[in-house]
């Protein structure tokens, strides 16, 4: 067993039975739920939508390579300077050296899991740099020193009066303030990082390839400040993102509000595509566009999984999982969490540390349900699963137990033996598998072959 396996399980059973943890989470997770339906409400045939948005997902991905090569060459044309990187260590070099090179002290960040991946905060904290939030959830979670609980609400588990006692430690605001007043806290906190930072992170939810594109959606307002306001806006994308045209985005943007936050369309939506021009006021001097690799390709050459590279990361899955519900975010240990976490993370991190992650799900069928592209999760869990005992990371323990299973399933006598040594020996075997909260049911005192043999 990794170290991560044995750390998620035992943070899984602590987790699943804190019930001020559960509270806060069904609660949040219960408001999430309305507002979808209402999103639902607001198109005459989501069905067809999400059959349009997979087509055009799965065509993106057949094509990936050589609408990479025009987004590059497109974004090159524009003025923007654009670099690949095949690890999270490129991805960190490159824009360290743009930060030394820049003199950056101060660099703003919108909400991005791609620089939640590469552990960008850690990395400029490092180099005397100032890394800060500009997303209230994202801020809420760097304050308190962790990470993002959910791909698209980072704060999820916090409840506001969490939030209230953490804004009253850290920067002294009065105690019980309304939500509405630590928002304008933090607004009028922000402006002035806005205005002095010298860089700007964004991450990117979609690439437009014919145009040379970077699209951002948002809520708050900030992504469009962290693009405009610095002098160097730094993209940090992962190489799936890529869609042909900005005609898709009529498409793409409302699915991904209605089975992101239940809305017919989030507040911002921006289109940047190059660094301020000569007879434009406003805008960075530098657009840096970093297309990141990072595991990816590992998952697009495997014909079985790449569907996987289709996630829009709408976090649809991870509210419907029963067992993100139950444990939570922080327990998979990793950037992705719920559904989508456990498919890609094994390819990403190694199958070896995080191969549990794709039996950490009761395959219920949940997540391909509200999934906006069709991605099948639950079947690339079992091809996960299939994968991680070919390559030898079942183990040991668990490959005997099976091994000792099919010997007795496959020899009617032994399968008939004694029904308390059934007990026993299954006692044994799968008491650590079972964990503390359950036993292993008895087995009957003769099987049911032999008491129907008996009364014949």
């Amino acid at each position: 067993m990794s170290k991560q396996s044995h750390q998620f399980l035992n943070d899984a059973q602590r987790v699943a039975f804190d019930l001020e943890h559960r509270r806060k989470i069904k609660f949040n997770i219960g408001k999430y739920d309305l507002a979808v339906e209402k999103g639902r409400e607001r198109y005459s045939h989501q069905p067809l939508a999400k059959q349009r948005a997979a087509f055009l997902k799965r065509r993106v991905l057949n094509r990936l390579p050589e609408l990479l090569e025009e987004l590059e060459n497109n974004l090159v044309r524009n003025g923007a300077e654009v670099h690949w990187a095949q690890t999270d260590a490129d991805v960190l070099k490159i824009i360290g050296e743009v930060a030394r090179r820049e003199q950056v002290k101060c660099v703003v960040k919108s909400k991005s899991m791609t620089t939640e991946e590469v552990e960008l905060n850690h990395f400029f904290e490092s180099m005397n740099v100032e890394p800060l939030e500009t997303d209230l959830g994202e801020f809420i979670v760097q304050v308190a020193g962790e990470k993002p609980y959910h791909i698209v609400t980072p704060a999820m588990h916090k409840s506001k009066e969490d939030i209230d006692a953490l804004f009253h430690q850290k920067f002294k605001t009065p105690s019980g303030s309304t939500p509405q007043e630590l928002t304008a806290w933090v607004r009028n906190f922000l402006r002035q990082k806005f205005v002095t930072s010298e860089m700007g992170v964004t991450g990117a939810n979609f690439l437009v390839a014919d145009t040379g594109s970077v699209c951002l959606t948002e809520n708050e307002g900030n992504a469009l400040l962290t693009a405009s306001l610095p002098r160097i806006h730094v993209v940090i994308a992962a190489i799936e993102k890529v869609i042909p045209s900005a005609k898709y985005l009529g498409l793409m943007w409302p699915l991904l509000s209605a089975l992101g936050t239940g809305q017919q369309m989030t507040v911002y939506n921006s289109i940047f595509s190059s660094p301020r021009k000569p007879c434009e006021s406003d805008g960075p001097e530098k657009m840096i566009v970093i297309l990141m690799d990072n595991g990816r390709t590992n998952l697009y050459a495997d014909h079985h999984l790449y569907e996987a590279l289709s996630c829009i990361r709408c976090g649809a899955c991870l509210n419907a999982c029963p067992v993100y519900k139950n444990v939570g975010g922080y327990t998979y240990g990793a950037t992705y969490s719920g559904p989508i976490g456990s498919l890609i993370t094994p390819h990403f991190k190694g199958m070896q540390a995080f191969k549990h992650l794709s039996f950490a799900s009761s395959l219920c069928g949940k997540c391909a349900e509200v999934c906006p592209v069709q991605i099948p999760i639950p079947d690339l869990l079992l091809e996960n699963r299939r994968k991680s005992v070919e390559s030898g990371c079942a183990p040991v323990g668990e490959t005997i137990m099976f091994n000792m299973a099919t010997l007795v399933m496959k020899r009617r006598a032994l399968f008939n033996m004694n029904g308390n040594l059934k007990t026993m020996v299954s006692g044994l075997t799968m008491s650590k598998m079972l964990g503390n909260q359950k036993k292993f049911p008895k087995f009957a005192a003769k099987s049911f072959s032999v008491q129907w043999n008996n009364k014949r």
